[in-house]
C-alpha cells in the first residue's frame, strides 16, 4: 500500500530542500508499474473473446425460443435471458451448483463426450407445480425427485434439448440426446475435474420464480468446431438461408406434418326447421349426387381428387381417380386418413 505523508511532514521536507539539507535529485518520480495479467497454468484461457461472443449470441436465440416454447407449456409467463458466459474449470462448476439439484447429463452427437444441463431446484419444482395444476408458488423444497417428477422433467428437457438443436443449426447440425438425469451434481463426472468447460449461465424466471440455469460443455466436446465459433462464420451461416441443407431440413419437417384427408360423399343445405326434426332411421337426399357418382376427395379444406367407394376386405376404402386441383406435394406432407359417411 502507497504511504500518504501527513501535512507536517510535508512542510518539514520542503524546508529541509530550501535549506539544500536533502538533494531534490534524491527523490525522482515514481515509474509506472507495468499492468501484469496473472495467468493460472493449471486452467488455461481455452476460448477467445471472439468465440466466447459467438457462444453468447447463438445461445441467446436459444434462451428465445425456450421462453417461448415454455411460455406455452406451462400456460404462464416465462422469461429465459442468457446471464454470462464464463470459461472455468469442471471441478469449479460443480463446486458452484446447489445438492440436490437436476442435471441433464446430454449426448451431443455429432460431437464428442456430452454436455450438462443443470436447473435450480427453485425452478424445477415451479415448473412440476404448474404442470400438475398448482399455481407454481416459490416455494424451498430441498430434496430429490420422485420418480414420477423424473418422467415430467425429462418432458421438459427433451423439448429444451429441441430448441439448443435449432440454435446451433448456423454451425452444425447438432443432434442432442438426453442421456441421464442425476440429482448429486459428484455423480456426473463427464470430464476430469481440471478440464475446462464453458459455462452459458441462463437466467430463469417463472412467474415470480427465480433462478438459473446452467449449460456446460467441456472443451474436448467444442474442439473439433472451434474455427466455426466466430462471429464472422456464424453471420455468414445466417446469411446463406437457401442451401441444400437447409432445404432438406425443411423437407424433412414439413413431411411430418399431419394434413387431414377427407372423402365428401355430398352436400345438401337445409333448413334449420327441418335438421332440428332429424332422428334416428330418417334418410337425407345429398342434392344431384348418386350411387354410382364419384365422390371428391379433399386435403385440408382444398379439393384434390375424384374418387369411388368400395371395400377392402371388412374396411371402407376409396380409390383415387381423376385430379380435382393440382396441389404441391411439398404442401402435403404426411397425410391421416378421415371417413366420413
Amino acid at each position: 500500500m502507497t504511504e500518504i505523508l501527513s501535512q507536517d511532514e510535508i512542510d518539514a521536507l520542503l524546508s529541509a530542500i530550501s535549506s539544500g539539507e536533502v538533494d531534490p535529485e534524491e527523490y525522482s518520480p515514481a515509474g509506472e508499474q507495468k499492468k501484469v495479467k496473472i495467468y493460472d497454468f493449471r486452467r488455461p484461457d481455452k476460448f477467445s473473446k471472439d468465440q466466447i461472443r459467438t457462444l453468447q449470441m447463438m445461445h441467446e436465440t436459444f434462451a428465445r425460443l425456450t421462453t417461448t416454447a415454455l411460455s406455452a407449456q406451462l400456460r404462464a409467463l416465462v422469461g429465459v435471458h442468457v446471464g454470462s458466459v464464463d470459461q472455468l474449470t469442471y471441478e469449479e462448476f460443480i463446486r458452484s451448483i446447489p445438492n440436490p439439484t437436476t442435471l441433464a447429463v446430454i449426448n451431443m452427437d455429432p460431437l464428442r463426450g456430452s454436455a450438462v444441463l443443470e436447473i435450480d431446484p427453485s425452478i424445477t419444482f415451479t415448473i412440476i407445480d404448474r404442470l400438475f395444476g398448482g399455481p407454481g408458488e416459490p416455494t424451498k423444497i430441498q430434496r430429490e425427485l420422485s420418480d414420477i417428477e423424473l418422467s415430467v422433467m425429462e418432458g421438459i428437457i427433451v423439448r429444451i434439448l429441441g430448441n439448443l438443436r435449432e440454435a446451433w443449426s448456423t454451425v452444425l447440425d447438432l443432434r442432442p440426446r438426453l442421456g441421464t438425469i442425476e440429482t448429486n451434481p459428484q455423480f456426473a463426472q463427464i470430464v476430469p475435474p481440471n478440464d475446462m468447460v464453458v459455462l452459458i449461465t441462463l437466467e430463469t424466471k417463472v412467474g415470480d420464480v427465480e433462478g438459473m440455469t446452467n449449460l456446460c460443455i467441456p472443451y474436448i466436446t467444442i474442439e473439433p468446431i472451434i474455427s466455426k465459433l466466430s462471429a464472422q462464420y456464424w453471420y455468414s451461416s445466417i446469411r446463406k438461408g437457401d442451401t441444400d441443407e437447409n432445404r432438406s431440413i425443411i423437407q424433412e419437417r414439413l413431411d411430418q406434418v399431419e394434413i387431414p384427408l377427407k372423402c365428401e360423399v355430398g352436400e345438401i343445405e337445409l333448413p334449420l326447421q327441418d335438421i332440428v326434426s332429424l332422428k334416428v332411421g330418417d334418410a337425407v337426399k345429398l342434392g344431384n349426387t348418386h350411387i354410382s357418382s364419384d365422390m371428391t376427395i379433399k386435403i385440408g379444406d382444398r379439393k384434390k381428387f375424384k374418387c369411388v367407394p368400395g371395400r377392402i376386405g371388412n374396411r371402407l376404402s376409396v380409390q383415387i381417380g381423376e385430379t380435382l386441383e393440382d396441389i404441391p406435394d411439398e404442401l402435403l406432407g404426411s397425410t391421416r386418413s378421415e371417413e366420413e359417411v
